[in-house]
Parts: structure tokens; sequence; C-alpha cells
């Protein structure tokens, strides 16, 4: 059956009789397709190129911000390199100070302060010259985030025409500089020579202390040709306890000699007996046991006793070397021996059944009678004074007697006694001295611990690029029968960045690169070369970031290493406050994690800088010039810098390395920090 349409409006054109499409229909099918093709095509291209413009908006505020954050990092590296320098000479002072105390390194001391006071000089001409020379970056960075941005945009230019730059918010500086603040250790310097004046008299002292218990040693347990051990040993055959042999005079004092002696009187005297029926050994062996009686008591009143201040108190008994000296004893004077009438005279006896002891016996006398003429010498045993006092010497003026070494250490014991006194107080006065010098060491530290420089340089919150468009022909390739020629307007685009830390790189080694770069050498580097001082600022310099544990760590180290130049007294009371000093003040620590430009809303850029709208922005984008160099484009918006244009680097000081003969310009090229950017 045939399709018959009802009402036919004249589309007989395009439908043929039996429904279908007829060649005029399919013509202009095809001709309809192509111009939309071709129509939607430049839409495509012009909504592409018109989202350039934006692209080049966020490239030159990102440019911009790299500017800021390149400043940023010469800023930090140049605090780290002030405050690890005060930190490292306030360290070296304090090393000074405590070797000072030390006696006998008292001018090694005052050396090492001498090289703090000189590494503080250091610091403060380094400190005022970076914080002129960052001053002086810093008014260039408005200038180097427009020119940076500027290139940016430029480097985009191609078919279109780009021109963009960026505005740094603030526009002005909000950084306080306080790294030219002086240190002043003069004081400390002043009293390190009295320190030092005190410690080697101390030195003297102490050195005619220990010469006199070395000679007190040498004569109780050193053989030349015996001792005091071996003439025990041999007379008394005393036990090890009572008799203990020190090899070395560490460990050894005089109360070893002391109670050997007891021991070694007791023994004897408890021993004694004539050796034969003898007179002269019945005298003698009398005689001696009165002279180890009287040693015995004379010794179990001896004294030896450490106090804990570290004072000594030493009494040890003289015994008599000789009649002389046995006449100033109560040898002399005790009642004891016997005394017979013989005749007409009154004979004193060394022993009760002397030969010559026939008449009445009388009472007992003390041989001072028969130089007081109250009693004669028996002309048998020849009892008397002559007689005890050959006793004592015999053993005395021999090197084989026990009383021969005694004497010796007598002796030493009063030289060891007077010399530790004037010790002590020596000691005490370094004592008061090193209270003083922590009250001075602390406000050095106080003046070290001052809160880090805050930097606001202009850029600090952010940088808004701006960007703009010039107008171009539509691609010829784009256009055609089916669709007419067309022109992409000129347009603009607005974008913010800001700096973000890094947190993948918050153990960054960039001061650790800075200090191998500065202290490398032609001979190995720093392996062999840095000692010391330069090995101490190094540390401190790496540890920039965690001041407060960093600190402490290396002062802890550093003055547990002066252990071995024997801090002991006052110097090891002063290295202890210093640390807890160190470690209590704290310093504050430095975010070293580096920044990273972000792209942001250019509203929050806005409201940190309080300008709450685009006014600026659109005054930079009437003032943009067509063309130019980055001249141009600075003093078309102001940013006058005649200092800066055309200056190929900024001088931020000189940096003398510490331990080390050298000097060395830190020097910002600003071609490399525009790169770097």
């Amino acid at each position: 059956m045939s399709w018959t349409p009802e009402i036919r409006w004249g589309i007989a054109t395009f439908i043929d009789d039996e429904g279908g499409f007829t060649s005029v229909a399919v013509a202009l099918a095809l001709l309809v397709s192509l111009c939309l093709v071709f129509a939607v095509a430049q839409v495509q291209w012009v909504a592409a190129r018109s989202g350039d413009v934006q692209v080049v908006a966020d490239a030159c505020a990102l440019s911009g911000t790299r500017a800021v954050g390149a400043f940023s990092v010469v800023a930090q590296v140049s605090d780290a390199c002030v405050l690890s320098l005060g930190l490292c000479a306030t360290l070296v002072c304090g090393a000074g100070l405590i070797t000072a105390l030390v006696p006998g390194m008292g001018n090694a001391g005052l050396s090492l302060v001498e090289r703090g006071r000189s590494m503080f000089e250091s610091r403060g001409q380094f400190a005022a010259s970076a914080a002129h020379g960052l001053q002086s970056l810093e008014r260039t960075l408005p200038a180097l985030i427009a020119t940076n941005a500027w290139a940016t945009a430029d480097a985009y230019r191609g078919r279109i025409a780009y021109r963009g730059t960026a505005l740094a918010y603030p526009q002005e500086s909000g950084s306080s500089y306080d790294l030219a603040e002086d240190v002043d250790a003069d004081d400390l310097a002043d009293q390190v020579a009295q320190a030092a004046e005190l410690s080697n008299k101390a030195a003297q002292d102490k050195q005619a202390r220990d010469t006199a218990l070395e000679r007190g040693w040498h004569a109780d347990c050193l053989d030349d040709p015996s001792c005091l051990y071996s003439r025990a040993d041999a007379l008394a055959s005393l036990s090890v306890d009572e008799n203990p042999h020190f090899a070395h005079p560490d460990g050894w004092n005089f109360g070893v000699a002391l109670d050997r002696a007891r021991a070694y009187y007791r023994a004897r005297l408890a021993q004694e007996s004539p050796a034969s029926s003898s007179v002269e050994e019945q005298v003698n062996s009398a005689c001696r046991f009165a002279f180890f009686e009287y040693a015995a008591q004379a010794t179990a009143q001896g004294t030896y006793q450490e106090h804990p201040d570290g004072t000594k108190t030493i009494d040890l008994p003289e015994l008599p070397h000789d009649r002389a000296s046995m006449q100033q004893t109560s040898l002399y004077t005790q009642v004891r021996w016997p005394v017979t009438q013989e005749g007409s005279s009154r004979y004193i006896h060394g022993y009760t059944s002397c030969p010559k002891a026939q008449g009445n016996a009388q009472s007992l006398a003390a041989v001072s009678e028969v130089d007081s003429g109250t009693c004669i010498s028996c002309p048998v045993c020849n009892m008397g004074p002559q007689a005890l006092g050959r006793t004592a010497s015999a053993s005395t003026n021999i090197s084989n007697g026990f009383e021969h070494y005694w004497r010796t250490i007598v002796e030493a014991s009063k030289d060891f006694e007077e010399a530790d006194k004037r010790y002590q107080q020596s000691q005490g006065e370094l004592k008061e001295l090193a209270q003083s010098q922590s009250s001075l060491y602390e406000q050095v530290l106080q003046q070290l611990a001052v809160p880090r420089p805050k930097l606001c340089p202009p850029g600090a919150w952010g940088c808004v690029g701006v960007a703009i468009s010039g107008s171009t022909q539509i691609p010829v390739g784009l256009t055609s029968g089916f669709a007419g020629e067309g022109e992409l307007p000129a347009g603009c685009a607005i974008a913010g960045a800001t700096l973000a830390p890094d947190p993948q790189t918050a153990q960054n080694n960039v001061l650790s690169r800075f200090f191998d770069s500065l202290t490398q050498g032609e001979e190995g580097g720093v392996a062999g070369v840095i000692q010391g001082v330069t090995s101490l600022w190094g540390e401190l310099l790496c540890g920039y970031g965690d001041a407060y544990g960093t600190v402490g760590d290396t002062a802890n180290k550093l003055f547990d290493g002066l252990d071995a130049v024997g801090a002991g007294g006052a110097a090891s009371w002063l290295k202890s406050k210093m640390s807890e000093m160190v470690a209590t003040l704290g310093f504050e620590p430095a975010d070293l994690r580096l920044r990273k430009p972000v792209l942001c809303a250019t509203q929050d850029v806005f409201d940190k800088d309080g300008s709450g709208d685009g006014a600026r922005v659109r005054s930079v984008l009437q003032q943009l010039p067509a063309e130019g160099s980055a001249a141009d484009l600075i003093r078309a918006f102001g940013h006058i810098a005649q200092d800066w244009i055309g200056e190929q680097e900024i001088t931020l000081g000189t940096l003398e390395i510490p331990g080390l003969p050298l000097s060395i310009p830190i020097k910002v090229r600003l071609g490399e920090l525009l790169s770097s950017s």
C-alpha cells in the first residue's frame, strides 16, 4: 500500500514519495553539520585560549612567590650564622671559664676566652653587615617579584602576546632585624684573668701538696733502700691487713702510714724481750720497751681525718731521734727506772737486777734526775739520758730503721698539710669567683636567647599575579566558507599564591651544605683540617633548626670533655652550673622546612593585607606596558630602585670561620636569585 501524506507543507523537496530523504535534504544536512563542526572548533579554540591567560596569571603569582622564598632562605642562613657564631663563642668562653679554674690551666683558659671574644667581635661585625645587606635586599623584593613574574609571562609569548607581573603583599617590609645586637663579654675576660692568677697559685700549692704526698708514699711503700712497709714486715711480721702495700700514690694517704705505725708499735711492744742476759742487752731491751710504749701511745693519739669539704686534719707524732729530742718528751721525765742507794750516792739502773744494784732500793726515778744531779748513772749498766737517746737515734739515723722512714713521713705530712691548706683556700676563692662567673655567663646566654628575628618581607603574605593577553585572529584553519573569520579579544586574569612549608624538607641539610661549602679546601675539605672550634661551630650551625636540644647536647659534650684537663673543685661546680643554665634557659628553635609556593584564593591574600578589594590590581592592569624591559616595568609601578638597577650582587657581610684563618664574603647574586626562584 502506497504512503500518502495527509498534509503536505512543501516538504516534498526533502522527502520523496516513498518517504525517503531526497538529495537536497542530504546536501543540506551535510552543509549544516560542517557549519556546526567549524563553529564548535572555533568555540573550543576560543575557550582554550581564553583559559590560557589564567594559567599565565597562576605562573606569575607562583614565580613572584618563589622570589620571596629565595629571600627567606638567604635570611635564614644569615640568622643561623649569627646565632651559631654567638652560641659557639659563648660555649668557648664557658670552656675558658671552666679551664681557667683548673689549677695550672689559667693561661689556657684565658686563651680560650680571648678566642671567644674574638668570635663575638666577628659575630657583631657580620650581624651588622648582614642586617644592612638583608634590608637592602628586602627593599628590592617588590622589584624582584615584579620582574620575575614579567619574565615568566613573557616566556608564554607565542601566537598570543602575554603581559604579566606579580604584586607583593604586604608591599612594605614589616621585618625587624635584631641581628646586630652586641654581646658584651669584657666582664667575662676580666673574671678569667683573675681566675687565671688564682688557678696558677692553686697549681703551685697543688704541686707542693702532691710532691709531699708522693714523698710520704715513697717512704712508706717504696724501698729506697727500704721503707716503712718493708721494715714493719721484717721486724714485726704484721699481717697483710695491718701492713698493706700501695704500688702507686693513688689511693694512698698519710692515714695508711699512721695505721701501719700503730700496728707496728703494738706488735713490737708485745714482742720485746732481751736477746741475751748481758747487762748491755738488758738495758737496751728496757730502753726499747720504754720507747715502744711511748711510740704506741703517741701513734694512738695521732690523727688523720678527711672532711666532707675536702680539707684534712693530719697530726702524725714526731718520735725522738736523739738525746735532745728525747728530752722534749715524756720519756725524759717519766718516773719508771729503779734506783738504789749505794753509800752516799743514788744510782739509777736500767733494770732491777743490775749487778750494781746492791744497796737499798729507793723510789723510782726519771732519767731527767741524772741531769738535775739527784741521781747518778749506774757505772755498770750506764743507764741515763744518753741510753734512752741512743735507743731512738739508733733506728732513726740509719736507712734500715723503721723510725728513719717514719720521720720522713712525718715531715712530709707537715708539708702536705700546709700546702693543702693553701690549696683549699685557693679553691675557696676560686669557688667564689666561679659563682660570680656563672652569673655573668647567664647574662651572656640571656643576650643570645632573645627571640629570633621575625621576617615579614614584601610578599610574606602572598603574591597576586596579574596577566593580560592580547587580541588575536582565529586561525585560518578554523575559518572557511562554513564559518566566518573571528577575533579572540584581549583578556585578563589574576591569581594568588603564598609560601607553604614542605613537611618533606623538615630535615633538610641546606645549612650542612652551606657549612661544607665554607670550610672545604684543596687539602681534602674538612677532614684533617677542621678541628676544635670549627667543628663546634659546624654542629651548632647545622643544628640551628633544633637549637634547644643541639645547644644543650653540644654544651654537655664540650664541657664533659674538660674532665681530661682535671676540671674538679670549683671548675667542676661551674661546669655543672653552666650545663644546667644552657639546658634550662633554652633557645628558640627555627623552622627549617623549605617553603614552596602554592596557589591560594586571591581574596585570602587581600584579607591578610587588609586591602579588602582589588583596586591596586585594577590599577596595575591599566599600567602594564605593552612592551619594554624589566626596568621599564619597575618604573611603571613606581618601584624605583636606582641602587639596584644594573647591580649584579649584594654583599651581606664577611664571615670569619671560627678556628680557621679564613674570611669569606657572603654575597647574593641577584641574577642567580631570580633564576633559582
